[in-house]
Formats: structure tokens, sequence, C-alpha cells
């Protein structure tokens, strides 16, 4: 349980939660909107997170969408992770899903939430930057769609008042050959020290990273050298390495030095399964 009092809202509408939230604004509350809930009760306990009402999104239909046209996946941002798992539209973002937490905690944790949050891993925002996706915002100006690359930029750039309704992905990405690897710092239970994500298309490969910086990323300038195929792998991966954004993160987890010696073994892994000599 969360150390304060809240009041739970649960709108059936896009236009009902964008109400709820500007009228409990007005009662002087500090709303939240609301889907797994799982990292609101974790960072409460550790007061990192303080709030007096949640609006609760998963029950509006178009955030619990989970469609696929002949040309476009439709993913709600109140799906669980095990409900992409499960159905598996997206094999990369499946993999992304799949390895986040545990499978209990996996059955609480949305989409949305784990992108949205304030824990900086977002790994199955890997996938979704990777196929250029397009994001569904509601808010009081209305319902939007905007290029991921314009709303998420280290973390999602979302307005007061504005949610994450949905996800809209080009089908041709799900089946692209894919490259998906997570280093933790023992075993298999904890933070990861890189997750990296990867995708051949048109016969280059894309890139993103999370746990390599305090935020993760696409990068064009990484993806650059890590194609400059008239030069060596060794150079290629180095170039890469060295185009990364900074600061490199440094702690309990792994120091920095460490963290680039594994993403260095990810990348000639990446070269390697893609086929990027």
């Amino acid at each position: 349980m969360a150390p304060f009092e809240i009041t739970y809202h649960r709108p059936r509408s896009i236009e009902e939660a964008v109400r709820l939230f500007d009228t409990l604004q007005q009662q002087g509350k500090k709303p939240l909107y609301y889907g797994g809930g799982t990292e609101i009760i974790t960072l409460s306990r550790l007061h990192l997170v303080t709030t007096d009402a949640v609006i609760d999104i998963k029950h509006i239909p178009e955030c619990r969408a989970l469609e696929a046209t002949e040309h476009e996946l439709v993913l709600g941002a109140a799906l669980s992770l095990t409900t992409l798992e499960e159905a598996n539209p997206f094999p990369l973002l499946t993999k992304a899903a799949s390895e986040v937490a545990d499978r209990t905690a996996r059955n609480q944790i949305t989409l949305g939430g784990n992108i949205c949050g304030q824990i900086f891993y977002r790994e199955t925002v890997l996938p979704l930057l990777l196929a250029d996706s397009q994001a569904v915002i509601a808010g009081k100006d209305g319902v939007k769609q905007c290029s991921i690359h314009d709303v998420f930029q280290q973390h999602i750039q979302l307005k007061p008042g504005q949610f994450l309704v949905q996800w809209k992905v080009d089908r041709s990405f799900a089946s692209l050959p894919y490259f998906h690897r997570k280093r933790r710092k023992q075993g298999e239970v904890g933070y990861p020290l890189v997750t990296a994500a990867a995708i051949k298309k048109d016969g280059q490969i894309c890139v993103a990273l999370s746990g390599v910086c305090p935020f993760p990323f696409r990068s064009k300038e990484v993806e650059e050298r890590l194609n400059a195929r008239h030069l060596s792998v060794h150079d290629r991966i180095e170039g890469a390495i060295e185009a990364l954004p900074r600061p490199i993160l440094d702690d309990i987890e792994g120091s920095a030095a460490y963290r680039l010696f594994v993403l260095k073994q990810m990348l000639f892994d990446m070269i390697d399964e893609l086929g990027g000599e």
C-alpha cells in the first residue's frame, strides 16, 4: 500500500479521463494516470512519488487495443507485458517485454507504464524506436498522433494532463530479422547492465540501447558507425562506442568501463547474428 491516502477513479472513455484530470486539479489534487500501478506503489514507499488521486486508464477500450490490420499493429498503452508476450504481435517487442522483471510483475506492468515511468531503463521502448512507431496521445486539446522520435527524447515528453493511449507500428517491422540481448549483474534477476535491441532493414543494422546511459536511446550516429562496411568490424564497433551519448552509467550495477566492455561484446554478436559484415 502507498503511505498516503489516494482516491481511485475509473473512467470508461478518453474524454472522461481527461475531464477527470482537469477536475481533480481544480480541486487542488495531484492526479496521476494509472496503468498497472507497480511503479506508483514501489516509488511511493520510497517517497519518490506522491499523489492523492489516480485515474485508471485500463478500462478505456482504446488503451487496451491489440489489433493487426494488413499494414499496421495497434498496441494499447494499458496492455500488460504478459498480454503482449502471449499475443506476440511484434517478436522483438515480445522479447523485450518478456525480460522485464518476472512473470508476476509482468502481469501488472503495462506497456505504457514501462515507457512512461520514472525507472529509466524503459526497455520496451527500444523496439518501438527501431520501428519508427507512432504515438497516440490524449489531452485537453484532443487526441493526436505523432512520431515516437518527436515525443520520446530520453523520456516521453507529455504535457500536464496528457496520457499515452496507443502505439501504432508499421506491420512490416514485425517480420524483419532482429537481435535482442540483455546482460544483468548476476543471473536472471535485477536491473540490466546493458540491453541491446536491433533490426536489420534494407541491409542496414538499426540499434537502440538501454542501461548504457541514464536513458534509453537510438542514435543515428551510432548506426552510421556500425554500418560503415569499408572499415573492419573492430573499427566499426570502436567508432560506435565513441559516438555514444554521454554520460555512461557508473553505478552499483556496474562501472562505466564494465558497461562498455559488455556493450562491445554485444555489438560483435549483433553484427555476427544479423550478417552485418
